[in-house]
């Protein structure tokens, strides 16, 4: 795909960075399907550009670097929109992240909530913006990520702290994700796309099959979790569609509070 053919996304090359943009802000960068599917392409095609050395990824604007799925076209079409594949993709994103034998790097310019929480997460390093915030908010608005969202967290950030992260859906600032080992560094706002190339940069005359290798190997350890984040994947796909995952949508599209209350069943 040509990178003038991205409508969802920017993809650009400088010299031996990849640099993908998620462009919506208007929707605070939040993904639809057919976002899923360009982030994808963007990422096999550094993949295979053999002068690629690092991926950084990073949202457009100043206000969020990913918000998630987008809610507000759930509640719109009952789904995440139309896609060329047909298909959600955001599991196969996960593993991708994972899998791109170069080190990628996320520069957090602003909220990294919900799913867009897990994308930086999966990074390999995260830089944030002094002005960066971070959380989850499935069970406020009817989703969840128990696959690599949840169960990776939790070897980032510990048990105790993952299990408050997604039980409470609250938000931290980057000085107190930096605290949990959630961001590399903080840096000013101004200077968070110079410092994620200096970074690109600096791992780039690095042997890139020791990198590869390596990768592959802090991978090992955790590599079993994509059986749960399939799992976790067939088990959304079926609550989103339910009356209580679609009271969550509505609600936050609504602007209201969710009425949860009617599903709480004590088994």
């Amino acid at each position: 795909m040509h990178p003038a053919d991205y409508t969802d996304i920017v993809y650009e090359v400088d010299g031996t960075t990849a640099v993908i943009t998620m462009n919506r802000p208007h929707r605070y960068n939040a993904f639809t399907a057919k976002t899923v599917e360009e982030l994808t392409r963007a990422f096999r095609a550094a993949w295979a550009d053999h002068a690629v050395r690092a991926i950084i990824l990073t949202g457009a604007g100043d206000k969020a670097f990913c918000t998630g799925g987008d809610v507000k076209q759930r509640a719109e079409t009952g789904d995440y929109g139309p896609s060329d594949s047909g298909m959600f993709e955001i599991g196969y994103l996960h593993k991708l992240i994972r899998d791109v034998p170069k080190p990628v790097i996320a520069a957090v310019n602003g909220l990294a909530i919900g799913g867009g929480h897990v994308l930086h997460v999966l990074c390999d390093v995260s830089i944030a913006a002094d002005t960066a915030r971070f959380g989850q908010t499935g069970p406020k608005v009817g989703s969840f990520d128990a696959g690599f969202g949840s169960a990776y967290l939790a070897r980032v950030v510990g048990e105790k702290k993952a299990r408050e992260i997604w039980f409470w859906c609250r938000q931290y600032s980057a000085a107190q994700a930096l605290e949990m080992g959630l961001v590399n560094e903080i840096v000013p706002a101004d200077e968070l796309m110079d410092t994620a190339k200096a970074w690109a940069a600096e791992v780039a005359d690095k042997s890139p099959t020791a990198l590869r290798v390596l990768k592959q190997s802090f991978n090992a350890d955790t590599d079993h979790q994509a059986g749960l984040s399939n799992m976790a994947m067939s088990a959304l796909d079926l609550f989103a569609v339910s009356e209580e995952g679609m009271e969550g949508a509505k609600a936050f599209a609504e602007k209201r509070p969710p009425e949860f209350d009617k599903y709480y069943r004590p088994h």
